[in-house]
């Protein structure tokens, strides 16, 4: 009896670039033990001027300062006056940001979307906590391309 598959000779296909890697990862998964999307975003966040998490752990207290990262808690605490809390995700480490109830009633739009997102501040370092005061945000989720996170976790 013949089979009716024939052999065939397997196919030399080059690897995947680590960014499509990733991709497939975060599509199969919801995650991937790979390169962090923002390891791969670093040069062009960087031409940007936005900063890891790891460079801010120096940064000057009162210091402008411009950050990026992937949003994975949002949270605004009934006892926290309307202040909102984010946490904002890189290669490298976490950056926690206090958004103002003036600055998210100016932002809410972009604060609410953003998947990746950049904020632009100024950095509180005082008795070992840092946290960034968020003046005006970006939105860079078209950078992340075919990334598909998952929803950040908000906390009212």
């Amino acid at each position: 009896m013949q089979s009716a598959f024939s052999a065939e000779a397997d196919l030399d296909l080059p690897e995947a670039p680590e960014g499509e890697e990733v991709v497939w990862d975060y599509a199969s998964l919801g995650l991937t033990l790979r390169s962090h999307p923002l390891q791969l975003l670093r040069p062009r966040l960087a031409r940007l001027g936005l900063k890891s998490a790891e460079q801010m752990q120096d940064w000057p207290n009162g210091k402008l300062a411009h950050v990026c990262g992937i949003v994975t808690v949002r949270q605004r605490p009934q006892t926290a006056k309307g202040v909102l809390f984010i946490s904002l995700e890189d290669e490298s480490g976490s950056v926690q940001v206090i958004v103002w109830p003036d600055v998210y009633a100016e932002h809410r739009r972009t604060v609410l979307a953003a998947k990746l997102l950049a904020v632009h501040g100024i950095w509180q370092f005082e008795n070992g906590v840092r946290n960034l005061i968020a003046r005006s945000f970006d939105d860079l989720t078209p950078l992340l391309g075919r990334l598909g996170l998952e929803k950040s976790r908000d906390f009212r």
